[in-house]
C-alpha cells in the first residue's frame, strides 16, 4: 500500500498531512499527484467522497515557493458558497507549517472587504464563478501572475449556468497557466470546454460515478405518500443512538420546509435546514452546526449534494428519488468518507419506482428493499402537490359568438373620427375668434 511518503513531499507539508490523520493517498490522490507536478493539464474523473480536493492540493502545496508577491499564483474555481468556506479551510489545514496566503471570495458577501484584502498580496484565491469575474472586470484582482487554474465540480458549475462565466474568465486569465479539472461526471458540456479551453489534457479516472462506494451500506423503502414519508422518518430518526447524524436530501426548496416544519414539531432543535433561498449567514451556520454535531438532522435540497465534506455523516436519506440517476450517487457520497462505514436509505413511492429503477441500472445492482414498518401509520392524505390537478372546463363561462366581420361591413362611429390635432388650441380658437385677414383687423382698429 502506498503512503504518503513515498510521494516524496516536503517535510512541512508531510507534517501537517499526518496531524490530520490521513494514512494513505486515495487512488485519484496517488494518480494526479505525478500529473499535475509535471505542469501538464489535467482532467481528474472521480466520484464524490474520494479525496479529489487533497488530489490537486498536494502537488500545488508541494511546489508553490513562498513570495511577497501581491498577485495571487493560484486560481481554484467551486460551484458553491459553502464550498469555498470549505476548500479554504482544508487548504489551511494543509498548510500550517507553510507560509501561504489564501483568501474565499463569493457573492452576497462585502466586495469591499473583498477587494481589500486582494489589495493586501494573495498566494489562493478560492471562488465562485460570478465574485471572481466582478473582481476581475474591476481589476480588483490582477491575473498576470497566475499559473494554475484550479476547476473543481465542474459539471455542477455547468448545471447552474455558470458557462458564460467561465469563459469570460477564461478570455482574462493568461493563456500561459496549467488547467486542472475534477469533476465527478463527463458529459457533452464537459467534454466541449475540455476541447476549447484545454490543451492535450491528460484524464485519470478514478471510481466513476455509476460506481457505488464499497464502504457504502444501500436500502430502499416503498413508501405510499409524502406524508407517509414524513411518519417513516420520525420513526427512525426517534433512534438516537443509531442515527447519530442523519442528512436528509429532498428534490425542491417548497418540500423541503414543509419537511422541515413535520419534522421540528416532532424532533425539535435537533433538526436545521439548508437550500438556495436562505441567507448566506443561515446556510453557513446550519452547515457548520451539523458538521460539529450541534445538530443530529440536516434537510437539505441538492444545492450541498455535491463537495461539501461533511465529518462522520452516520446516514443519508434520500426523502425522494432524483430526477437524474447521477444525482443519487452525488447525494450518498456524504456518507461513507475516508474508507468509514456510511449507510443511506431511499424512500420512493409508486410514481417514482422508474428513477429508482434509473439509478440501478447506473450502478448495475439492485438497492435491497426493506420491508415497511408495521409500527408506523400508512395515510392516504395527499399534500396539494400530489393531488391531480384537474383543468378548468367551459362550463358556465360566457360562450356567446362574436359576430364575423365581413368586407363591407361599416366601422364603428369611434373608427370613423378624424384626427384634428390637440383639442386645447382648438378651445382657444373657439373662445377667442381670430380675424379672417390682417386687412380687417387693420380696418377695425381705424374704426375706432
Amino acid at each position: 500500500m502506498q503512503t504518503f511518503d513515498s510521494l516524496e513531499l516536503k517535510r512541512p507539508l508531510l507534517n501537517a498531512i499526518e496531524e490530520l490523520g490521513f494514512e494513505s493517498p486515495t487512488e485519484i490522490q496517488t494518480g494526479a499527484f505525478p500529473v499535475i507536478l509535471s505542469g501538464e493539464d489535467v482532467v481528474g474523473i472521480s466520484q464524490t467522497g474520494t479525496g479529489k480536493t487533497l488530489a490537486y492540493m498536494l502537488p500545488l502545496l508541494h511546489q508553490i515557493k513562498f513570495s511577497k508577491q501581491l498577485n495571487p499564483r493560484i486560481l481554484i474555481l467551486v460551484p458553491t458558497r459553502e464550498l469555498v468556506v470549505q476548500v479554504v479551510e482544508q487548504i489551511q489545514s494543509y498548510a500550517t507549517y507553510i507560509s501561504l496566503r489564501v483568501l474565499g471570495v463569493f457573492g452576497e458577501s462585502n466586495i469591499k472587504s473583498q477587494k481589500a484584502a486582494l489589495l493586501e498580496g494573495q498566494d489562493v484565491v478560492v471562488a465562485t464563478p460570478g465574485r471572481l469575474y466582478d473582481l476581475l472586470v474591476n481589476r480588483a484582482l490582477q491575473p498576470r501572475e497566475l499559473n494554475k487554474l484550479v476547476i473543481d465540480e465542474v459539471d455542477v458549475m455547468l448545471d447552474l449556468g455558470f458557462r458564460p462565466q467561465l469563459i469570460n474568465i477564461f478570455e482574462l486569465l493568461p493563456e500561459r497557466r496549467q488547467n486542472i479539472m475534477f469533476s465527478a461526471t463527463m458529459t457533452d458540456e464537459v467534454d466541449a470546454m475540455i476541447d476549447d479551453f484545454f490543451t492535450n489534457p491528460r484524464k485519470i479516472a478514478v471510481a466513476l460515478s455509476g460506481t457505488p462506494l464499497d464502504n457504502i451500506h444501500q436500502s430502499a423503502y416503498s413508501v405510499k405518500n409524502f406524508l407517509t414519508k414524513v411518519r417513516l422518518l420520525v420513526h427512525l430518526l426517534i433512534n438516537k443512538d443509531e442515527y447519530r447524524k442523519v442528512l436528509v436530501f429532498i428534490s425542491n426548496k417548497k418540500l423541503a420546509d414543509r419537511l422541515f416544519d413535520a419534522l421540528e414539531d416532532e424532533l425539535g432543535s435537533e433538526v436545521c435546514i439548508i437550500h438556495s433561498n436562505k441567507s448566506q449567514n443561515f446556510r453557513l451556520r446550519a452547515v457548520e452546526e451539523f458538521d460539529q454535531g450541534q445538530k443530529r438532522i440536516l434537510v437539505a435540497t441538492d444545492v450541498i449534494a455535491r463537495g461539501l465534506d461533511l465529518d462522520k455523516v452516520s446516514h443519508v436519506i434520500n426523502f425522494d428519488v432524483p430526477d437524474y440517476p447521477e444525482n443519487y450517487m452525488h447525494r450518498i457520497g456524504r456518507t461513507g468518507r475516508a474508507e468509514e462505514i456510511g449507510k443511506t436509505m431511499l424512500f420512493f413511492t409508486e410514481k417514482e419506482e422508474p428513477k429508482k429503477e434509473a439509478i440501478e441500472e447506473l450502478m448495475n445492482m439492485k438497492v435491497p428493499l426493506l420491508e415497511f414498518p408495521v409500527e408506523v401509520e400508512i395515510t392516504n392524505e395527499l399534500i396539494p402537490e400530489e393531488r391531480i390537478r384537474i383543468k378548468e372546463s367551459n362550463y358556465n363561462r360566457n360562450t356567446k359568438l362574436k359576430p364575423i366581420k365581413t368586407e363591407n361591413a361599416e366601422k364603428k362611429e369611434k373608427n370613423t373620427k378624424v384626427n384634428l390635432g390637440g383639442s386645447y388650441k382648438r378651445k382657444l380658437a373657439s373662445k377667442h375668434k381670430k380675424p379672417k385677414t390682417r386687412g380687417d383687423k387693420n380696418q377695425n382698429r381705424k374704426k375706432k
